[in-house]
């Protein structure tokens, strides 16, 4: 037998790698090791879901004094300080960094601060020079937000920029229609920004409910973002005395869709210097302070040494594995949006807890990425587990049970805000196959939901359950007849 410096070796400190490192070593005794080239906790700690959860929630006090104004509270708005909030941001971070370092200390995994790949399929070069030898290496590289192929397109930040922005722009074009795209142009329109979306599809949140995404683009536009599809751009510049341009303004949010399909736009250069030149398909200048580029994610898997192990990479540099998250080399395994099957931080972690089983403890697991529950954080949430619509009854015949309406508190306000809840059931099983919820805190109520989808409730199961009155959540119980067969 081989003797290697450890047991496992794994590239990659975000949540799925660290997870997978410290149990391996906390649980079963191996010798464990982790190479991370840049901050530990990964996308969803540092840069991703927990820094935008805490911008998500600045943003929502905006909306407050309005509200409250509605049931008598003598409240003004105030004014956001982005200095004084990411200072406090930048504090959290670093404690979350640190409990990330010292789980993996107080386990026993050694760490090295820096860039790994593979030499071959057991051993690791760092960019220190040094190498390190493993029975077996995981890699959970995670993945990196993409710009589009466009000239100068390095002139618009992405995801990862807007936690280090030094002030927040006036105004700001957001390129995208994904989750990313819409989550952050609700946090920056709460935060005070003037947003303009630009989209190049019919409708924003492909892929999930329509009429759920429908309603989610109504809100949008209804708090003032200006939401513009079948838009998209073509060409960057940094601007100069030759092109003239409108500035964006609060006004936008009343444009329709179809005029903004024929639009030029400026923005500032994302180092502050000075407007850039975009030129969209067709129309006229207009300027704005930043423009975001919300256009995708793809695998961290470039110059790793992979493809001379024979390992193979997809398209998008995606690694290919199994069922049980190994590649084509026996001794190599991969988790996590490196792999790009489902990404989302749990799931990773899920990975991560099924690698462990399946190589240290004898206990082959496969990770179930069926009915797997999730949140998209606008404003308000979309909460979703299961099929849409759209792709159930491509499958088989279904009963849609829905309804829309005013929610109480902002109804008795006199806010024009309304919320969805969804089920879409089989006509054979009765089983409820998706359930969709648009509302104020759905990701609380999905993930509730999403154990009784994942059980295999049915439609009578759910009307069995007393309901919790008065909530938003009842009618989730409460829908006796469908709104439509399909």
């Amino acid at each position: 037998m081989a003797d290697y410096d450890y047991d496992l070796f794994v590239i990659g400190g975000g949540s799925g790698g660290v997870r997978a490192a410290r149990v391996a070593a906390g649980d079963t005794g191996a010798r464990v090791a982790l190479a991370e080239e840049d901050r530990y906790g990964g996308t969803c700690v540092i840069r991703g879901c927990v820094p935008k959860k805490l911008m998500v929630f600045a943003s929502e006090f905006s909306q407050m004094p309005e509200l409250a104004r509605g049931y008598g509270w003598d409240m003004g708005a105030g004014a956001f300080d982005w200095a004084a909030f990411r200072g406090r941001l930048n504090e959290e971070l670093d404690r979350l960094e640190g409990i990330y370092r010292s789980l993996l200390k107080n386990s026993g995994v050694d760490t090295f601060d820096a860039r790994a790949r593979l030499k071959d399929a057991h051993t690791v070069e760092l960019s220190t020079g040094e190498t390190k030898t493993a029975k077996t290496i995981l890699i959970a590289t995670g993945g990196h937000p993409v710009r589009p192929d466009i000239p100068n397109a390095d002139l618009g930040i992405v995801s990862d920029d807007i936690f280090h922005l030094e002030k927040l722009p006036k105004s700001i074009l957001i390129v995208g229609g994904g989750y990313i795209a819409c989550e952050f142009a609700c946090i920056f329109n709460g935060l005070g920004v003037v947003v303009t979306q630009y989209y190049r599809g019919a409708q924003v949140l492909r892929g999930f409910d329509d009429e759920a995404r429908g309603l989610i683009a109504e809100a949008m536009r209804e708090q003032g973002i200006s939401l513009h599809l079948g838009t998209n751009i073509v060409e960057m510049a940094p601007a100069s005395a030759d092109h003239s341009a409108t500035t964006a303004t609060a006004t936008d949010a009343a444009m329709g869709a179809t005029a903004a399909q024929s639009l030029e736009l400026t923005a500032t250069a994302r180092d502050g210097n000075g407007p850039i030149w975009v030129k969209p398909t067709s129309g006229a200048p207009r300027e704005f302070d930043a423009v975001l580029f919300a256009t995708g994610r793809d695998p961290n898997s470039r110059d790793m040494g992979l493809e001379d192990l024979g390992i193979e990479i997809g398209r998008r540099g995606e690694i290919k594995v199994d069922e049980y998250s190994k590649t084509a080399a026996d001794s190599v395994y991969a988790i996590g949006d490196v792999t790009n099957r489902v990404n989302l931080t749990p799931v990773a972690i899920r990975e991560g807890m099924a690698f462990v089983e399946t190589v240290f403890k004898d206990n082959p697991t496969a990770v179930d990425h069926e009915l797997i529950p999730s949140a998209i954080f606008t404003q308000p949430e979309m909460g979703t587990v299961g099929l849409s619509e759209e792709d159930a009854r491509e499958q088989e015949e279904i009963e849609v049970y829905c309804t829309s309406f005013r929610p109480m508190k902002s109804a008795f306000a006199g806010q024009p805000d309304r919320v969805l809840m969804k089920l879409v059931v089989s006509k054979a099983s009765r089983k409820v196959l998706g359930c969709h919820i648009v509302a104020p805190d759905a990701g609380e109520m999905i993930q509730l939901a999403g154990i009784a989808v994942k059980m295999g409730a049915t439609k009578e199961d759910f009307d069995r359950t007393v309901a919790v009155h008065p909530t938003m959540s009842e009618e989730i119980v409460t829908m006796k007849t469908p709104m439509r067969t399909a």
